[in-house]
């Protein structure tokens, strides 16, 4: 499957203030989705950019605006039989795993100030592929076992987990529904807290010993760019335990913003499986 002719680009929409390591992150997720759909135009836009290294959100729509208007100009101006395109300019898709009011507020606004039409749609998660993304960050951190179906054993191994979030408890709750699935694919206990809440992860990490873990590990259930420096580290020694990094630019983060773009054009995402739950 490849992108229809003219269609939408899909901008993604990054939190958080820019960095060479937050612009290598973001090009590699973009990369993915342009692998999965051939043809695709992927474009990024920075809540924080500054229009000189790192664009803004607005500002890349507007170009996006600018640039279907004279293709369809140059067309016309050669003589071409072609129709003045008048669907979405973009589709744009927020770079978070859950939900935060207070980006998406922004992310909202920049659309609206940027004039264009432009399609916004749901962060990524919750999504089973999160899942399996948060157990593969945890076994490269020598925190869980890559494959319980193979008898060997991690002596780091956690036998309680805390998915840390970023955003309100709106975000907890949906932390909480790929805590669930994570819990499966480990068969240990997964709880939500927020990173960004004082005393939140302490309380979990309590919560979860005095029911019998002894052994913690925190998982960021956050992709990156959102994430403050230090604050990872912080909570993992409130809580006393490892961490893992952050989802950062693992396959399925560019596989769902994809899927995030295709439905919101109506046209059929290409499959996508995850690793089975074992």
């Amino acid at each position: 499957m490849a992108a229809p002719e003219g269609a939408p680009a899909l901008v993604l929409a990054v939190p958080g203030t820019p960095s060479a390591a937050t612009r290598s992150l973001v090009e590699e997720v973009v990369s993915i989705a342009r692998s999965e759909l051939p043809g695709l135009d992927a474009r990024i836009g920075y809540l924080e950019g500054d229009d000189a290294e790192f664009s803004t959100l607005q500002s890349v729509l507007t170009h996006a605006a600018e640039e279907r208007a004279e293709r369809f100009e140059q067309a016309r101006a050669a003589g071409a039989d072609v129709v003045e395109p008048d669907g979405p300019v973009a589709v744009v898709v927020p770079l978070l795993a859950g939900p935060d009011s207070a980006l998406l507020r922004r992310v909202r606004q920049a659309v609206m100030d940027s004039r264009v039409a432009a399609d916004l749609t749901d962060v990524l998660g919750p999504h089973p592929l999160l899942a399996e993304a948060l157990h593969v960050r945890l076994s490269e951190a020598g925190l869980a076992r890559a494959d319980r179906a193979r008898l060997f054993t991690v002596a780091t191994a956690a036998d309680g987990i805390i998915l840390a979030s970023v955003g309100g408890d709106e975000a907890v709750q949906a932390a909480g529904i790929t805590g669930m699935l994570l819990a499966a694919r480990l068969a240990v206990p997964v709880m939500a807290a927020a990173l960004d809440e004082e005393g939140a992860i302490a309380a979990i990490a309590e919560q979860l010993r005095s029911s019998g873990s002894q052994q913690l590990a925190l998982a960021p259930y956050l992709i990156g760019p959102e994430l403050d420096p230090g604050l990872l580290d912080e909570a993992a020694k409130e809580a006393d335990c490892s961490a893992a990094e952050a989802l950062g630019p693992y396959p399925a983060i560019g596989k769902l913003a994809l899927a995030k773009y295709t439905a919101a054009l109506g046209i059929a995402p290409p499959q996508q499986q995850g690793a089975p739950v074992r």
